[in-house]
């Protein structure tokens, strides 16, 4: 075997390892994050997803690299909820019709985030981390 030949096995060895490595990463903060997840689908109420926030973000930072565009979707739409919401100064739990005195600009706002929430892209994008964690860590990802 050659020199050089050895040395690209060796750094596909390398590479597929790390590739596990992440994975397996992920595979652990899925794992860890599931009860959490559970409890909070079963809270349910409006502000549900956005106590998940700080999960996604926790995922998302673990996440390999064939699914980390679609969690950047997830956590930008809810980031988008999460200051529409804030910046109207409206708390989300409580959140299931506008309160009274809020200003037509702070509802667009409002309006616009949960549209792109629930736009096609971002569902496609949540479904897509549900399934991978299944596919990939046997775990489901329910949120």
């Amino acid at each position: 075997m050659t020199r050089a030949l050895a040395v690209a096995l060796l750094l596909v060895g390398l590479v597929t390892a790390g590739c596990a490595d992440q994975k397996e990463k992920y595979c652990d903060a899925v794992k860890d994050h599931q009860q959490e997840l559970g409890r909070l689908r079963g809270d349910g109420g409006p502000g549900a997803l956005l106590k998940a926030l700080p999960i996604f973000r926790d995922l998302a930072d673990d996440a390999p690299d064939d699914i980390r565009d679609e969690w950047r979707t997830v956590i930008d739409a809810l980031e988008g909820l999460e200051g529409a919401l804030d910046d109207a100064g409206v708390d989300p739990s409580t959140y299931d019709q506008p309160p009274t005195g809020l200003s037509k600009a702070d509802q667009d706002k409002i309006d616009a985030a949960v549209v792109e929430l629930t736009s096609n892209p971002t569902v496609q994008a949540l479904n897509s981390v549900q399934q991978q964690a299944l596919d990939v860590c046997g775990t489901p990802l329910e949120v």
